[in-house]
Order: structure tokens, then C-alpha cells, then sequence
């Protein structure tokens, strides 16, 4: 299903949420629910604590579906609604873990085209698959938040710098020097593994 279906879908549900249709909202919320799981996950490690917000994001959004006017595509809306939700809960425990309120959402094939040059044939191979895998997931955590949360919209979600940039509040010039502030930071703890030459990416 090509995105501008996928979207026309999305609207089409929307509208009838705008309506009443719990069921329709029902739909939105099983296609990505899990989508603004990972993505709060990426910010908040309390796995408990993530699924509370996740539900307060979705409640906040059917409260406010009658203001969605599709402006944007639904989960750009229902994703800066979610990361709203972490910044609030973050600054309410002064946890000192702030989410710059410029952050961004686009490429998601380059993490699994670096891990798809190996393939699972041999121990070797399957070791080193999950070597990269916890080198890229290791790097990502230990990224500043902006960072974090850029990459993760970017390369996990498969957002586009149009989209990070409305759902970080950030002009696409930000959200585009973040990210590759993040891969270059990434790709230099994947050298070793990945045998690399100085001055090249994965």
C-alpha cells in the first residue's frame, strides 16, 4: 500500500472518529500504538512508565480528534502529541532530561541496509549480525536527547525531515544537522565492526 493510500485511509477513519465512530478510532489506535511505544521508549526507559504515557497520548488524542483538520498526515499529529506527552512527564519529575522542543522524523533504511549486508549463514555471521545490532542500539541510547529522539523518527520510525520537523516544532535545517550529527556519532562506533575506512559512513 503506497503512503498517500495509506494517509487517504487514515483520514477516512478520522473523519469518522470526528463522528463518533469509536471503532474507527479503535483501528487508528491497533495500527500505532505500538509505533509510539518504541518511539516514547527511546526517551523514557521505564517500560511501565512508557505504556502509561502511551495511553495518556492516545486518550489525548480522541479528546482533541475534532481539532485534527489534516494539516498533516494522522500520526505526525498523534507523534508530536506522544512526545508532548514525555516532555510534560519529563519536566513534571525535574529529571533533569530535557527533549529539545526542535526535534525531528525521516530515514529508516539505512540502520537495516548496514545490518542486511550480513547475512545469518554461518555462527560468524549471525554474531556479528547481533554485534552491529546492539552497537547501533547501544549508540542510539547513549545519544543526547535531541539526538536520540531525531534519529530513532528518522531511522526506526521512517519519517521524513518534513515530517520530524513538524512534529519537533524545529526548522527542517535543525532536524537535518541533527540526524547527521547522529549518524556520523553512530558510524564511528560501527567502524571497528564494520571495517570502514576513516571518512566514510556505514
Amino acid at each position: 500500500m503506497s503512503i498517500a493510500n495509506a494517509n487517504l485511509i487514515d483520514q477516512q477513519l478520522v473523519n469518522l472518529s470526528q463522528s463518533g465512530d469509536l471503532k474507527a478510532f479503535g483501528l487508528l489506535v491497533e495500527k500505532y500504538q505500538n509505533r509510539l511505544y518504541r518511539l516514547i521508549l527511546r526517551i523514557i526507559k521505564n517500560q511501565s512508565v512508557v505504556e502509561d504515557l502511551v495511553q495518556e497520548s492516545l486518550i489525548k488524542a480522541y479528546r482533541s480528534i475534532a481539532s485534527f483538520r489534516g494539516d498533516s498526515a494522522f500520526y505526525t499529529w498523534l507523534y508530536k502529541i506522544g512526545l508532548n506527552t514525555a516532555r510534560n512527564y519529563l519536566y513534571e519529575k525535574k529529571r533533569g532530561l530535557q527533549i529539545d522542543s526542535s526535534i525531528e522524523v525521516e530515514d529508516a533504511e539505512n540502520f537495516s541496509t548496514a545490518l542486511d549486508l550480513y547475512s545469518a549463514e554461518t555462527p560468524e555471521t549471525e554474531l556479528m549480525n547481533k554485534q552491529i545490532a546492539q552497537t547501533v542500539n547501544n549508540s542510539i541510547s547513549a545519544l543526547p536527547a535531541d539526538l536520540q529522539t531525531a534519529i530513532t523518527l528518522r531511522e526506526i520510525e521512517g519519517l521524513s525531515y518534513e515530517q520530524i520537523s513538524v512534529i519537533m516544532q524545529c526548522p527542517v535545517g535543525t532536524t537535518r544537522s541533527r540526524i547527521f550529527r547522529a549518524r556520523n556519532i553512530i558510524s564511528e562506533k560501527l567502524k571497528p565492526l564494520l571495517n570502514t575506512k576513516q571518512g566514510k559512513r556505514w
